[in-house]
């Protein structure tokens, strides 16, 4: 099989809001009263090192603040690793973020064409896929609206129609499934399961270790931004569950 993704001692530090807060004015003052202390950062991924290899279906587990999130962000090139080296073969779809890379003042469908144009899609075959984007999503009568003028749910749901539809060689969803109702997530669901069937790189975070398990091949499980256990989905999901029932 093709590697498609390497990470190789990955570290991220990350400010902390204290030192956001700090200005140079208040930076100089506190030096001159000698009561200046260098403001604190977090170590967010601490050495982390995987492979994927191409149509590999990948869950990432771990509990809230462990650095699943983060780690996605550090694949797709959004945040840059303080050490370490990141590989990546081939175009990614990431869904992470709740209206991430949309422009809120252009149209949904200007927003549909300028994704895939920057996936590296023609415009033609952007405007093509818009129908057919917008159906899944049923925002059909969102065509011309501004994207900001979408509720949150719906941007949602503009969201994963178009990471999943264009076909990228690796997909990123990062809690895809906890979005919308549940007749919905089935929808969202069924959707997956077609892909599982082609031959696309999925990394996928989810709190749903039954779906996890069932879905993907392999697992990691990130434990305050370290990988506690890497392999199949089944063992992954077991030693994490042990590990949380033992406290």
């Amino acid at each position: 099989m093709r590697e498609i993704i390497r990470l190789e001692q990955v570290t991220l530090w990350r400010r902390t809001q204290e030192e956001f807060s700090y200005d140079l004015k208040k930076t100089i003052f506190s030096i001159l009263e000698g009561k200046y202390r260098k403001p604190s950062r977090k170590l967010i991924l601490d050495q982390v090192d995987f492979v994927v290899n191409s149509g590999e279906r990948v869950g990432i587990i771990g509990a809230n603040g462990s650095g699943k999130s983060t780690l996605l962000k550090v694949i797709c090139g959004i945040l840059e690793p303080t050490s370490g080296q990141v590989r990546v073969r081939g175009e990614i779809a990431p869904l992470i973020e709740l209206g991430a890379g949309f422009d809120p003042d252009l149209s949904v469908k200007d927003n549909i064409i300028l994704y895939g144009v920057m996936l590296g899609f023609s415009r033609a075959e952007m405007t093509r896929k818009v129908n057919e984007i917008l159906e899944f999503a049923e925002l059909e009568d969102c065509l011309l609206s501004p994207v900001k003028a979408l509720s949150s749910g719906m941007m949602a749901r503009l969201g994963f129609s178009i990471a999943t539809d264009i076909q990228a060689d690796i997909l990123i969803l990062d809690e895809v499934l906890s979005v919308g109702d549940e007749r919905f997530k089935n929808k969202c669901r069924g959707r997956m399961e077609q892909l599982w069937n082609e031959d696309v790189t999925i990394l996928l975070v989810s709190h749903d270790l039954t779906f996890i398990e069932k879905s993907c091949e392999k697992a990691i499980w990130l434990n305050k931004g370290q990988v506690s256990y890497a392999g199949s989905a089944s063992e992954t999901v077991n030693y994490y569950l042990k590990a949380v029932q033992n406290g």
